[in-house]
């Protein structure tokens, strides 16, 4: 794949020893996976450091390290080393992307980037998956979508894929730039601009700032596909004058792809496009129509029929935890535990509020993290939506516990009021005390770092 040499150039490395002409196979990061004449790069992470593994990997069969060390010499000079190329940087992490930025340039292939403050993953899932049907498609594994899991993505471009869709996340300012100038997209989605990250991103403002980095660095065409119902990214479709080609999509507003008619039907969601193609969804969230439209959008300019895309959207699989639903004898449970910020926590709330049931709304809500100084208020705010909707709501976690105590105050009964310290006893509540029937929907949504897949993980085995 690479030459010594070109690692060097690639990555503004030193040589310390070995042969610049020799031929690397592949790149790992795990000396556990490193293959026979591969080169290993010692990522140093925070709990965590790469070169305490090079012995490993040399072990393994990898033929080259890259390194950042104050003394490289006392590598090579160590008896395990002397057979293996080493190279000295000043971030191996910075010089992964270099690696990667320099191999992507390789390609004339289209890069589809996808970022959002939520649906990155469902969207880059369901491109894909579109995509799919008449292309080649390299995509994102799963939620790998900061600086070390994107260039590990397009270290993985190989001259058999036609297509590439790249999915970028970001928690500071910066982050979408630095992986923009990785992965050179040709067109960005950008499925919308909510509250999320806000303790490093500070407000909505900051997050549209950083997320629309990406426009800055797209490559011709430079086609970006936008969410025309929100209001952040509505500025940049109509009107005005950009380094690129907007096309919009929407329920709400005049957008190129729309979506109307809409039907929600226990576990599916129906709607249709441009009030003519009707198209099924397997999920009961109707934030996942706009994921659906933006698929459309880019699977329609690359020439995909209508058919088709009807076809593979019907058949996508969404991704675990995102409002996907589920019966237990008669039991409706809704799993969003995969993250949670006030954007996505509304949107689930209404998934529940369209589920036809004869018993209870039961709602199990985890702290949402990483909000910043307005986080009670927001949370606050979610417990008097929650209040409108639910019969019963579990709180997991101190910030949750504002969300209950407006509950209240706008008129749940204390009986159907529970705090909880962590999911484990949200768990055992639920089936314990509440003890949840075939007539009743269950809702589980809560941050990362609440476990809140614990709950639904109890409640199945039940």
């Amino acid at each position: 794949m690479f030459t010594v040499r070109q690692l060097i150039e690639a990555s503004s490395a030193d040589l310390v020893q070995g042969d610049a002409q020799k031929r690397v196979k592949g790149i790992c990061i795990d000396s556990r996976r490193a293959n026979p004449g591969d080169c290993f790069i010692a990522i140093k992470g925070s709990s965590f450091d790469g070169h305490d593994f090079i012995a490993q990997a040399i072990k393994n069969g990898a033929s080259c390290a890259i390194v950042s060390i104050p003394n490289p010499k006392l590598l090579s000079s160590n008896p395990k080393y002397k057979r293996i190329s080493i190279l000295n940087v000043d971030d191996t992490i910075r010089a992964l992307g270099k690696i990667a930025a320099f191999h992507r340039q390789r390609f004339s292939i289209p890069v589809i980037a996808v970022t959002g403050s939520n649906g990155k993953t469902t969207t880059k899932e369901m491109l894909a998956h579109v995509l799919s049907a008449k292309m080649r498609v390299l995509r994102t594994e799963g939620t790998k979508n900061n600086n070390i899991g994107v260039p590990l993505t397009l270290l993985n471009l190989k001259s058999t894929h036609d297509i590439a869709v790249v999915e970028l996340g970001t928690n500071h300012f910066g982050e979408i730039e630095y992986l923009s100038g990785i992965c050179r997209p040709n067109m960005a989605v950008i499925t919308n601009i909510a509250a999320s990250h806000l303790e490093f991103l500070r407000d909505l403002n900051g997050v549209f700032t950083e997320k629309t980095s990406l426009l800055r660095l797209l490559q011709k065409p430079a086609i970006a596909i936008l969410n025309a119902d929100d209001k952040f990214l509505y500025k940049l479709i109509s009107g005005r004058k950009h380094r690129h080609t907007a096309v919009s999509f929407g329920v709400r507003s005049r957008a190129d792809f729309r979506g109307s008619a809409i039907e929600l039907r226990g576990e599916e969601s129906r709607f249709l496009l441009n009030f003519k193609h009707r198209f099924m969804l397997k999920n009961c969230g109707q934030h996942n129509i706009h994921n659906a439209l933006s698929a459309i959008a880019v699977a329609r300019i690359f020439g995909l029929s209508h058919k088709d895309i009807i076809s593979k959207l019907a058949s996508f699989k969404f991704p675990a935890g995102r409002c996907s639903m589920a019966k237990f004898g008669g039991l409706r449970l809704i799993d969003d535990t995969y993250n949670s910020n006030p954007f996505s926590l509304e949107h689930a709330l209404y998934a529940l509020a369209n589920i036809k049931v004869k018993g209870r709304r039961i709602f199990v809500m985890g702290d949402m993290l990483e909000l910043g100084p307005d986080r009670e208020s927001l949370h606050g705010k979610a417990g008097r939506l929650a209040a409108k909707i639910c019969d019963t709501l579990i709180a997991v976690g101190p910030l949750s516990g504002k969300a209950l105590r407006e509950a209240k105050k706008s008129g749940m009964k204390e009986k159907d009021l529970f705090s909880c310290a962590d999911s484990g006893q949200a768990g055992k509540i639920l089936i314990g005390k509440i003890q949840p029937c075939s007539q009743d929907a269950v809702l589980v949504k809560g941050s990362r770092a609440m476990k809140m897949e614990e709950i639904i993980n109890n409640l199945k085995q039940k």
